[in-house]
């Protein structure tokens, strides 16, 4: 049975960083893509980034480019989200995801973690 746990949020202060970290467990994941999302209270769940298992290829909403930078460490099965220049409209519950494709679509995920809490005051 696949497990995402995610950790690393809370409370920071405008122009702050964290890193999210999203343990993977339950299956081998080197075929599969590791992706970020948010939602943010009263919106729909977004993507925010993906790669692939392999580090390869990555993917970010345009939104965080240049801010956000995901990455993976195989030998732990986590796969992490540093978020830097972070701004009061970043405020989300973050999940972290996985699929078989690299794509921002969220329904092309197939396993989901519950979420952690970022929220950033200005």
């Amino acid at each position: 049975q696949v497990q995402l746990v995610e950790s690393g949020g809370g409370l920071v202060q405008a122009g702050g960083s964290l890193r999210l970290s999203c343990a993977a467990s339950g299956r081998t994941f080197s075929n599969y893509r590791m992706g970020w999302f948010r939602q943010a209270p009263g919106k729909e769940r977004e993507f925010v980034a993906a790669i692939t298992w392999s580090g390869g290829s990555t993917l970010y909403a345009d939104s965080v480019k240049g801010r956000f930078t995901i990455s993976r460490d195989v030998a732990k099965i986590t796969f992490y989200l540093q978020m830097n220049s972070l701004k009061p409209e970043d405020t989300a519950v973050y999940y972290c995801a996985v699929g078989s494709q690299l794509t921002a679509v969220v329904d092309r995920y197939d396993y989901w973690g519950r979420g952690t809490q970022v929220t950033v005051s200005s």
